[in-house]
């Protein structure tokens, strides 16, 4: 392996969409400190290294399972996979093993996490949510082959806090399983933007997701309500008794800029693919903007 494969393989990697799961987690983790559990780097830093290769494993086995997939498309920023593979077909091999290898580490970070913190449902979660990583593309299940990937990224928004919160409580509770509900709905939000582009692409590779079976205009709808709801949920918790801290209503405002955009996505829904891809860039950087401000707004109540 040269040098110039090594660069391939970073950019493989798609680091980028790391920082998302980074600020989820991390979102749980403040959270958990907020309603009264001492931080600790110890727990964290232990937790979030479980959850990193795990994440980054993502984009080699997607990237390896949806080749025939990804030789149809142009790669985004946010969509289409990497275009690596497609362009090097000789990478495919490492890029599995690699994938392999990063699960593998994440199982073994989880295992001593468990162990040393004596935290079993955080072993558990962890498996869950690399089962549902890997099957995601990988045969036999092939989830978003079958239709199934939705539900699939949607349980992300539960699984991904909730490692962050169990990082530093040590349980779950109500609290923070309420938590979760809009960012699932923030899930549903971005899957459905990371298809909109792609949907001729998947349409030809075989992919049966919700946008090739619904159409743009069907998702554009979907991305309206979700975010909608995201932004509801938060009101809600805001005007509930369930939080004294941090103020819900507050983020709810903050949760306003993917859900206006994504409102205003649905208002200019369109089939024409260069104009939807655009409207679901804008709307994927409004989310990540969102978790960002969310950690920042969470780190000023510490």
């Amino acid at each position: 392996m040269n040098q110039k494969d090594v660069i391939k393989i970073l950019k493989l990697g798609r680091f980028h969409f790391l920082g998302a799961g980074f600020f989820s987690f991390t979102a749980g983790a403040l959270l958990a400190v907020i309603l009264n559990t001492p931080f600790s780097w110890e727990r964290f830093i232990l937790g979030y290294m479980v959850l990193f290769p795990a994440h980054l494993s993502v984009s080699y086995s997607n990237d390896y399972f949806d080749v025939d997939v990804d030789k149809h498309g142009q790669p985004t920023l946010f969509t289409g996979g990497s275009g690596i593979l497609v362009e090097n077909p000789h990478l495919r091999p490492f890029a599995k093993k690699f994938a392999l290898f990063l699960i593998s580490c994440s199982v073994i970070f989880s295992l001593i996490f468990t162990i040393y913190f004596n935290v079993p449902l955080f072993f558990i979660i962890t498996i869950i949510g690399i089962f549902l990583a890997w099957y995601y593309s990988s045969p036999p299940l092939k989830l978003s082959y079958r239709g199934w990937g939705e539900l699939a990224m949607v349980s992300t928004g539960f699984i991904v806090p909730s490692l962050g919160y169990l990082a530093i409580s040590g349980y779950l509770d109500l609290q923070s399983v309420i938590f979760t509900l809009p960012l699932m709905f923030y899930q549903v939000l971005f899957i459905i933007n990371v298809e909109i582009p792609d949907m001729e692409s998947d349409l030809n590779g075989g992919k049966r997701t919700f946008i090739v079976n619904h159409g743009r205009k069907t998702g554009f709808k979907l991305i309206g309500i979700s975010g909608a709801i995201s932004t509801i949920l938060f009101m809600l918790m805001g005007l509930s008794n369930l939080y004294k801290m941090p103020d819900f209503r507050l983020v709810a405002l903050i949760s306003l800029l993917p859900t206006v955009m994504g409102l205003w996505s649905f208002l200019n829904r369109t089939t024409e693919k260069k104009k939807a891809t655009q409207l679901s860039t804008h709307t994927l950087a409004s989310l990540f903007a969102f978790i960002i401000i969310l950690n920042v707004y969470f780190l000023t109540l510490l």
